[in-house]
């Protein structure tokens, strides 16, 4: 038995063209722009930095020359509260040692006559 084949051939005129190009769409801006739009953030953001420094170092030198300005005046202060202190300390030794003979308020213990502050502390 001998059966009749049928090929399969193109249409007439042939197949249309097989599209093998990429056709992707614009994905945003080019590396180059990027990298361009990167380096004016930094450079906008170092610069604020920069000014930044600046104006914290004057405020700095100013709290400095603030408290120096400000030492003799606390010096000053502390001298008045430390003799008021001390006049208060005689005036309550002789209230208490005034039935003792011989006592004598404010001398020293050390028989020494030089006179020595208070250990005070300034702090810049």
């Amino acid at each position: 038995m001998s059966i009749q084949y049928k090929q399969d051939m193109p249409p007439p005129g042939g197949f249309e063209a097989v599209k093998y190009k990429r056709n992707l769409p614009f994905r945003g801006p080019s590396g180059l722009v990027i990298l361009g739009a990167v380096t004016a953030v930094c450079a906008y953001g170092f610069y604020r930095v920069g000014m930044g420094n600046l104006e914290r170092r004057e405020l700095q030198r100013e709290k400095v020359w603030s408290r120096i300005h400000l030492v003799p005046l606390l010096v000053a202060e502390g001298d008045r509260d430390a003799y008021r202190r001390q006049q208060a300390a005689l005036q309550r030794e002789r209230e208490i040692m005034k039935d003792v003979q011989g006592w004598e308020p404010g001398k020293s213990v050390y028989n020494n006559a030089r006179y020595r502050s208070a250990e005070s502390i300034v702090v810049l």
